[in-house]
């Protein structure tokens, strides 16, 4: 769902290109030059491979983190409808995360792996889930808000170079619009209700305005790795380019719906054609990738005690596993 650079020690961690067989990374250039798919058994340069892994899991752990806020309001959901609705969306969120870890195992590295780095707080996920929901708006600024960012920064991504990223990305755009849909439904039945409720919504707006412009990632001035990925069609667009694509789709959403974005520096710039809007508080933004977020220790928290609560269903698809092999080589 999300694929925000964040962290700036991996652009250096990673061995020079220099170092590659000059043959082999022309080679493999020119097929990504030439929009070729890249396949698992392919030559790749590890930069490549690492960079990719980089940026699977942690838009893996996003879908899967992303749930939390969510759950957080499905027993105290209004109405059945609305309850049932939640409930899927997090059902695909779930199976979101687990398209994109498979797509990252079939980089060289396990999800077992992946996983322990998450909850050692050794990989990162969006810094979007890192702020808590208040209210039951916030559920229809997440979908509104958080899923439309997603969408605008997946869509690209059924074109990345990755074949089994970019085929994974297809199916999960997909199911990203309806999220979209579903959050500014919830948006404009809040807005058509009481005054209490579009006050809510306009709360939720609010607050979750300013997170969803970080969600894609650090001006392109102070992100290391864009032009590499844009170069290696890793990325489509850079993190500037798709905020702004981002906000010129959501003001007339949020004009329509009848609710005020808080910027008061907000406004259309005609010999642009798109709008200019506020500074970023980016400082809010690299505390949060550092885990300082309102709820983040609580979110890592969780996803522990998640993990340890499941390890007897693992152990027992294991042994049923093992089961079956047994039965087989018999």
């Amino acid at each position: 769902m999300y694929t925000t650079e964040l962290d700036k020690a991996a652009a250096t961690a990673i061995a020079p290109i220099e170092a590659e067989d000059p043959t082999m990374l022309a080679a493999f250039e020119a097929r990504v030059a030439a929009d070729e798919f890249i396949e698992p058994k392919d030559w790749m340069p590890d930069a490549y491979r690492r960079t990719l892994t980089r940026q699977i899991s942690q838009h893996a752990h996003s879908e899967i983190v992303g749930m939390l806020p969510e759950g957080n309001w499905l027993t105290r959901a209004p109405s059945l409808k609305r309850k049932t609705i939640l409930l899927a969306k997090i059902q695909d969120e779930a199976g979101h995360g687990l398209y994109l870890y498979c797509a990252a195992e079939t980089l060289g590295t396990s999800r077992q792996q992946m996983i322990e780095a998450l909850h050692a707080g050794k990989a990162k996920y969006s810094t979007i889930f890192n702020y808590p929901t208040l209210s039951w708006a916030d559920i229809g600024a997440i979908g509104w808000l958080v899923d439309g960012a997603a969408i605008m920064n997946q869509v690209p991504l059924q074109r990345t170079s990755y074949g089994p990223y970019a085929r994974a990305m297809v199916r999960i755009c997909k199911e990203e619009s309806f999220h979209q849909r579903q959050g500014f439904d919830l948006m404009l039945a809040l807005v058509n209700g009481t005054a209490a409720q579009k006050a809510m919504a306009q709360d939720a707006l609010g607050r979750w305005w300013w997170p969803t412009l970080m969600m894609f990632g650090p001006p392109d001035d102070n992100s290391p790795n864009t032009a590499q990925s844009i170069r290696w069609r890793i990325k489509r667009d850079t993190n500037d380019e798709l905020r702004q694509k981002f906000v010129d789709a959501t003001v007339p959403q949020a004009e329509l719906l009848g609710l005020t974005i808080p910027d008061p520096e907000l406004r259309w710039n005609e010999v642009r054609g798109a709008y200019d809007f506020g500074a970023i508080q980016w400082d809010e933004f690299y505390a949060a990738v550092q885990g300082q977020g309102p709820v983040a220790k609580d979110r890592l928290k969780a996803r522990r005690a998640a993990w340890d609560a499941g390890a007897w269903v693992r152990a027992a698809a294991d042994a049923h596993q093992a089961k079956h092999a047994r039965a087989a080589a018999a």
